[in-house]
């Protein structure tokens, strides 16, 4: 967690003056609540709590099993792009999310084991 605390504020150190450089947010009108709503939500939901929960998950799953979360990504993005954005959900997203989901298995290979041990009691 220190780790994470100390890229966020680096980082943040290193853009805060590019940005303004950059955006020159005097010149702007001054955003409403909604603006600040939405960059809290972010920073508290999309940053500090995605960096707890990856550290958390990498303490107790290891770093491999972490990596392979990665490959939900575009699920995720197909399925939130039809619930929220009323996108349509086509036969090619549902061949992808298969492949990824069978990527994932043989990858892990714990349904294959599970497979074999049921094939040697069946014998």
């Amino acid at each position: 967690m220190a780790a994470a605390a100390g890229q966020l504020a680096a980082s943040s150190m290193l853009l805060v003056p590019l940005a303004l450089l950059a955006d020159r947010p005097w010149q702007l009108p001054m955003p409403g609540v909604e603006t600040f709503a939405a960059l809290a939500g972010l920073g508290v939901l999309c940053t500090a709590l995605a960096y707890a929960l990856y550290f958390r998950i990498l303490a107790t799953a290891g770093a491999t099993n972490l990596l392979l979360v990665t490959l939900l990504i575009p699920v995720s993005a197909v399925l939130l792009g039809v619930w929220v954005l009323h996108e349509t959900l086509e036969a090619r997203h549902l061949v992808g999310m298969a492949l990824i989901g069978l990527g994932l298995a043989v990858m892990d290979g714990r349904p294959f084991s599970a497979l074999r041990h049921g094939l040697r009691r069946l014998r």
